[in-house]
């Protein structure tokens, strides 16, 4: 059973993990290095748990004690009670959902290896929005894609808000780093995929036309929120598909997009 601690200083070093929350940059650098990240409301934490994230600590406000006290029970990690004016000065802002936790990062898994057990994989180059992270994973997780491989340069899927919109979906997604890129889609079309290229370009086909869904294993690439995928990666593709407009609507936000895209790459496949 976890310490309840109450602690009434929002410089006492116990709450490190927490501060600055909403210093961008700061959480960046500090998190992966570190080996953490951060879980905030009931339903991330209890999926983060879940999913085999090792606790560090937990921070509450009094009156999430009862609801989070099965958590409570059973976690190993110390417990910091506080008041919601010191939650925000120590994170920098209201924490709403009046729970946070600490959790221990697990070494990710390489590419090639999430390549040797999957069909069905979202490519992502250059998405540095944390909500679109957040959503497209979110979206992988319930249209049934089976894993996430992120260029180099990819916002951290762990960050507190791409974990926040994704509702914990990051946790039951397998995601890993292309090591280089674009060189690094060699990687994956040696494993035997195609690599789709999601782009609004009228050059592409139509979706439906290239039925992704018939295909053996298919690699479903897309670009940062504007810019869209680059023309190195692009012309690392195998084929440019897009997703047929109307009303004179050029393109889709990239996560509503994405949800669209993996329902046409996932409907009616083959059992694994």
């Amino acid at each position: 059973m976890a310490d309840l601690i109450t602690v009434e200083d929002p410089d006492d070093p116990r709450l490190h993990d927490y501060t600055g929350l909403t210093d961008v940059e700061l959480r960046r650098r500090r998190e992966p290095a570190e080996g953490l990240f951060i879980a905030e409301g009931e339903k991330v934490i209890r999926r983060a748990g879940e999913a085999g994230y090792a606790m560090r600590s937990m921070l509450l406000s009094a009156k999430w004690v009862d609801t989070m006290r099965d958590i409570i029970d059973e976690a190993p990690a110390p417990v910091y009670v506080v008041d919601p004016a010191l939650a925000e000065q120590v994170t920098g802002y209201h924490v709403h959902r009046g729970a946070l936790a600490s959790m221990q990062r697990k070494p990710l898994p390489t590419a090639t290896d999430l390549l040797r057990t999957t069909r069905r994989v979202v490519v992502m180059e250059s998405v540095n929005d944390h909500t679109n992270i957040g959503a497209i994973f979110r979206s992988a997780a319930a249209l049934g894609m089976d894993a996430v491989l992120l260029s180099p340069d990819c916002a951290d899927p762990l960050y507190r808000r791409s974990v926040k919109v994704s509702m914990g979906a990051v946790f039951s997604v397998p995601y890993a780093r292309l090591d280089t890129w674009p060189a690094g889609l060699e990687t994956v079309r040696e494993a035997g995929f195609t690599l789709l290229a999601l782009t609004p370009d009228e050059r592409a086909k139509a979706l439906d036309d290239v039925a992704p869904h018939r295909m053996d294993r298919v690699a479903l690439m897309l670009g940062a929120e504007g810019d869209g995928l680059t023309r190195r990666a692009l012309a690392a593709s195998d084929e440019w598909v897009r997703i047929p407009m109307s009303h004179g609507v050029d393109s889709l936000n990239v996560g509503a997009a994405a949800a669209v895209a993996f329902y046409a790459v996932t409907t009616g496949r083959p059992p694994a």
